[in-house]
């Protein structure tokens, strides 16, 4: 005889069903499950994967574009874009060498480097909010030029200075058995994302990319809010770059070069919403961790280098468009 579930078993399965349906609602658990599935898939496919030097080698490579995808996550979250981010990470990384070859301390040389993340955020933040350009168009003018600079400055040679040890740390070093990059990045994650959820920036920022005008009506100096979050952008691009010198020590001429494509796609797998007011951290360091794992599976399987851009395409495509059919639905 088929026992018949009692009043309390029957309660205890409602709201377990409740529960799945809540994770399911959430868009970080749902980038964090398909990220755990791909993991899981390569892991069957490649005994390598699963190993600890892999492993840190993995979230050493894809921290940088976490690390920027987080600045990237607070544009577009506000209903822009900044396409400036991998010029400004490059041209901070040249100007962080320069101050190094110029004779000046580590100290002065990482403030140079950041200061030129200040520059080009504040500028992109001017053009948006006083001039009035389209993100789209103001960033890429600042691309063009932070690219331009770069290769005007170098004439297309790498600067290989000579730094301290204690600057290649942040680059090189390990906290334990974790790479500082990570460490960085983790550390920056939890601040931006208590940030975004506990202070008044914060609600202000999904306010204004949510209902511009509403936001603007009820109080909240959204022009003053997105000119700190492309000033941010331009900071947190500016220290990757400083990073991204300190794991290399050279500034090459291209550096940074298409890397604004690779933020965008973290930051849009992770659930930022290109037409603004949806966005999280935790979302933007998941996509990018999903990217750079997609990135270790093409090299472990012996796949096609090549691919690596369709695959990673596909999955901008697949992620936003689950993200538009969710709207359509919740709207319905």
């Amino acid at each position: 005889m088929k026992a018949i579930p009692t009043r309390v078993e029957a309660h205890t399965e409602s709201r377990l069903l409740a529960t799945v349906r809540a994770c399911l609602g959430v868009r970080e658990f749902n980038i964090f499950a398909v990220l755990i599935a791909v993991g899981v898939l390569i892991s069957l496919c490649s005994p390598y994967f699963l190993t600890t030097n892999n492993l840190m080698g993995v979230f050493r490579s894809f921290s940088l574009t976490a690390i920027m995808a987080i600045g990237m996550m607070l544009v577009i979250v506000t209903g822009g874009i900044d396409l400036s981010v991998g010029s400004v990470m490059g041209l901070s990384s040249l100007i962080t060498a320069l101050a190094f070859q110029h004779g000046l301390n580590a100290f002065v040389a990482v403030a140079a480097g950041l200061a030129t993340g200040v520059v080009a955020g504040a500028a992109n933040g001017l053009l948006v909010t006083r001039v009035q350009l389209p993100p789209f168009i103001a960033t890429l003018g600042t691309l063009s030029i932070g690219r331009g600079l770069m290769y005007i400055i170098t004439k297309g040679v790498p600067v290989t200075p000579d730094v301290p040890d204690g600057f290649t740390y942040l680059g090189q070093g390990y906290v334990g058995f974790i790479p500082v990059p990570v460490v960085v990045m983790v550390v920056l994650a939890a601040c931006f994302s208590v940030v975004m959820r506990r202070t008044r920036f914060g609600r202000h920022v999904y306010a204004t990319g949510g209902n511009e005008t509403a936001a603007h009506l009820s109080g909240v100096r959204t022009h003053r809010v997105k000119f700190l979050v492309y000033l941010l952008s331009g900071v947190i691009a500016a220290l990757a770059g400083v990073i991204s010198f300190s794991r290399f020590v050279s500034a090459e001429p291209a550096a940074g070069f298409g890397a604004e494509l690779d933020v965008i796609a973290a930051a849009a797998i992770g659930g930022a919403s290109l037409s603004g007011g949806a966005g999280s951290v935790e979302g933007a360091v998941i996509g990018a961790a999903l990217a750079g794992i997609i990135t270790n599976g093409v090299v472990l399987l012996n796949i096609d280098t090549y691919a690596q851009q369709t695959i990673t395409g596909c999955v901008i495509l697949i992620a936003v468009s689950i993200d538009i059919w969710r709207l359509r639905r919740k709207a319905r």
